[in-house]
C-alpha cells in the first residue's frame, strides 16, 4: 500500500504540475489575446479618427475655395468702386498747373 500511495502521490504531483503549466499557458494566451484585442481596438479607433480628419480636411478645402471665390468677388467689387470714385483717381498734375 505504501508503494501504491506513493505512486498516486507522484501521479497527482505530475498532474498538478501539468495543470499549473496549462494554467500558465492559458494565462499567457489570455494576456496575449487581450493585448491583440486592445491593439485591434486601438487600430480601429485610429482608422475612425483618420476618416474623421480626412472628412474635416475635405470640408476645410471646400470652405477655403468658397472663401477664395468670395474674396475675388469682393476684391473686384472694391476695385470697381475705387475706379468709379474720384477720391481714388490718379491726379493729373499737368492739368492742375494750367
Amino acid at each position: 500500500m505504501d508503494g501504491s500511495s506513493r505512486k498516486e502521490k507522484e501521479d497527482s504531483n505530475f498532474t498538478n504540475i501539468s495543470l499549473v503549466d496549462d494554467t500558465a499557458v492559458d494565462a499567457e494566451n489570455q494576456v496575449e489575446l487581450e493585448e491583440k484585442t486592445r491593439l485591434i481596438n486601438q487600430v480601429l479607433e485610429l482608422q475612425h479618427t483618420l476618416e474623421d480628419l480626412s472628412a474635416r480636411v475635405d470640408a476645410v478645402k471646400e470652405e477655403n475655395l468658397k472663401l477664395k471665390s468670395e474674396n475675388q468677388v469682393l476684391g473686384q467689387y472694391i476695385e470697381n468702386l475705387m475706379s468709379a470714385s474720384s477720391v481714388f483717381q490718379t491726379t493729373d498734375t499737368k492739368s492742375k498747373r494750367k
